[in-house]
C-alpha cells in the first residue's frame, strides 16, 4: 500500500502494466573456479515473445562448498540454518532492488551494463553532487574523479591517474600557481609539452596523458564546472611504435633449445613464454593458470578464467602447443613466478635461442647512472633485449591474423573493436589494401 500511495496514478498504471506484461526473475549462480568468490546475478525476463538474460557480478562473497552442498538443503545444524537465513535475507534484498529498478526502466534500456550499474547502486546509492562542492583545481579534481569512479576504475587506472596528478603538481611548483579546470587550453598544452620534454618523456606518453587530462575536464563539465572553449580541440600526435613479436619460426627455435642449456627456472619461463604466444592472454591472467581451470567440451580442452584487468569471464581453447607442455609436466602448468623475474628470464631464453638480430624498438634506460629515473628510448637493440611479458599476446594476435577469423581473435585478445585490434598488431590502411589484392 505504501508503494501505491507514493506513485502517481499514471506511474502506477505503467508499473502494473509492465509487471503484467513482463515477468522478470532473478537468480544467483556460483561461476568461479575459486574456493571463495562473489556470486553472479542473472536477470531473466520475456518481452514481445523473446527471452532475455543478462548477468553481472555482485559483491556478495561465499564459498563454493557452502553454495553447492549446503545452501539449498535442509539442515538440522542450527549454525548452517542461521547462515542460510542470513544469506537468503541479503540475496532477497538484492533481488528486490533489481526488480524494483527493472519496473521503472524502459525495457529497451536494460543491458548488462545497466544491470551492473543497479548492483553498484545497491552497495553505493548515488548521491547528488552539488556544483559548489566540486573542486575547481585540476589536481584536486583528479582526486575527486578517482573517488567518483572508484567502483568502475581498475587499480591500474587509478595508479595512472595518480601519476598524472604528481606530474601536474611538479608543473605547478615551477609556475608557482595551481592549474584550474578552466585553465586547460592551448597555453596549458604548451606548458605541458615543454615540461614533459624537459623530463624526456616519450611522445606517446604525452599524447596519452593529455587525453586523460581532457577526460577529467570533460567529466567536470558534465557535472557543471566551467571549462575552456579550446578544451575539445586540444590534440597531440602519437608516433608509430614498432610492434615487436615472435614469429612461428622464432617460437620453433625457442621450443628446440636443448634442455641442458637451461636451468629449471629458465625452462619454466620458456614454457610460460610458449603458452603465452598460443593463448593470447596478459601475464596477469596466464600466470594464474592451473589444471583445475581446464574443462572438456566435445572432446576439446578449454580453459576458463576471469581476466584481472576486465573482470570478464573467458573460455579459451587450448592450442596443441600448450597441451604438449601440459603433457610434458604431467598435466600441470609451469609454476608461477613474479612478472619481473619472468621478464628477466625470457630475455635470457631468447638470447640462448639466438634471437640476437638488431631491430628497431624502445627500451627503458636509466637517464643517468644511479639516478633511478628510467625513460623509454627508441633505437637499434638486440631482439632478445626487447622481449617482455607482453610479447605473447601480441605474437598470438599477429601470427594468427589472417589464419583465424578476426572476430575470434578479438574475442581472445579482448579488444573492443576491430580498429583497436588492427592498430594493436600494426596494420595500416596500406597493409589492408595489399592484403585485399590476394582476393582479386
Amino acid at each position: 500500500m505504501y508503494l501505491i500511495v507514493r506513485l502517481s496514478y499514471k506511474r502506477l498504471i505503467f508499473v502494473l502494466f509492465k509487471i503484467l506484461r513482463i515477468m522478470a526473475a532473478v537468480n544467483f549462480l556460483y561461476r568461479s573456479t575459486k574456493d571463495k568468490a562473489n556470486l553472479h546475478l542473472r536477470l531473466l525476463y520475456r518481452f514481445n515473445e523473446t527471452d532475455f538474460v543478462f548477468g553481472a557480478n555482485t559483491k556478495f562473497e561465499t564459498t563454493k562448498d557452502y553454495w553447492s552442498k549446503q545452501h539449498k538443503k535442509k539442515s538440522k545444524d542450527i549454525l548452517i540454518t542461521n547462515k542460510q537465513t542470513e544469506i537468503n535475507n541479503e540475496l532477497n534484498k538484492i533481488e528486490n532492488h533489481i526488480l524494483t529498478a527493472f519496473n521503472f526502466v524502459k525495457t529497451d534500456e536494460v543491458s548488462k551494463e545497466w544491470l551492473q550499474t543497479q548492483i553498484d547502486n545497491y552497495y553505493n546509492p548515488p548521491q547528488e553532487v552539488k556544483e559548489n562542492k566540486l573542486p575547481s583545481e585540476l589536481t584536486k579534481y583528479i582526486d575527486f574523479y578517482i573517488e567518483y569512479r572508484k567502483h568502475e576504475s581498475k587499480q591500474t587506472s587509478i595508479q595512472k591517474f595518480k601519476v598524472i596528478k604528481t606530474k601536474i603538481e611538479e608543473m605547478e611548483v615551477l609556475r608557482k600557481a595551481p592549474f584550474l579546470i578552466k585553465d586547460v587550453n592551448d597555453n596549458f598544452k604548451n606548458e605541458f609539452v615543454k615540461f614533459y620534454k624537459s623530463k624526456n618523456y616519450a611522445q606517446n606518453t604525452m599524447q596519452r596523458e593529455l587525453t586523460f587530462i581532457k577526460t577529467f575536464c570533460r567529466h567536470a563539465r558534465f557535472l557543471g564546472l566551467e571549462t575552456h572553449p579550446q578544451l575539445d580541440s586540444l590534440r597531440l600526435d602519437s608516433v608509430k611504435v614498432e610492434k615487436i613479436y615472435l614469429t612461428f619460426e622464432e617460437l620453433d627455435k625457442i621450443e628446440k633449445i636443448e634442455k641442458e642449456k637451461l636451468t629449471d627456472s629458465l625452462d619454466n619461463a620458456k614454457d610460460w613464454l610458449i603458452i603465452s604466444c598460443y593463448c593470447g592472454q596478459r601475464v596477469s591472467d596466464f600466470m594464474r593458470f592451473t589444471a583445475e581451470m581446464i574443462r572438456i567440451e566435445n572432446g576439446k580442452k578449454l580453459i576458463e578464467f576471469t581476466q584481472v584487468k576486465t573482470d570478464k569471464i573467458m573460455t579459451v581453447p587450448l592450442h596443441p602447443k600448450v597441451l604438449e607442455i601440459l603433457d610434458k609436466r604431467n598435466g600441470s602448468f609451469p609454476y608461477a613466478i613474479s612478472d619481473q623475474r619472468y621478464n628477466d628470464y625470457i630475455k635470457t631464453v631468447c638470447e640462448i635461442a639466438e634471437l640476437t638480430q638488431n631491430i628497431t624498438g624502445s627500451k627503458h634506460l636509466e637517464t643517468a647512472p644511479k639516478s633511478g629515473i628510467f625513460r623509454k628510448e627508441t633505437g637499434l637493440y638486440r631482439k632478445c633485449d626487447l622481449i617482455t611479458s607482453h610479447i605473447g599476446r601480441r605474437s598470438f594476435a599477429t601470427n594468427f591474423y589472417g589464419k583465424i577469423p578476426t572476430t575470434y581473435l578479438i574475442y581472445v585478445t579482448g579488444h573492443s573493436t576491430e580498429v583497436m585490434f588492427l592498430n594493436y598488431i600494426g596494420k595500416s590502411n596500406k597493409d589492408l589494401a595489399l592484403e585485399m589484392t590476394n582476393y582479386f
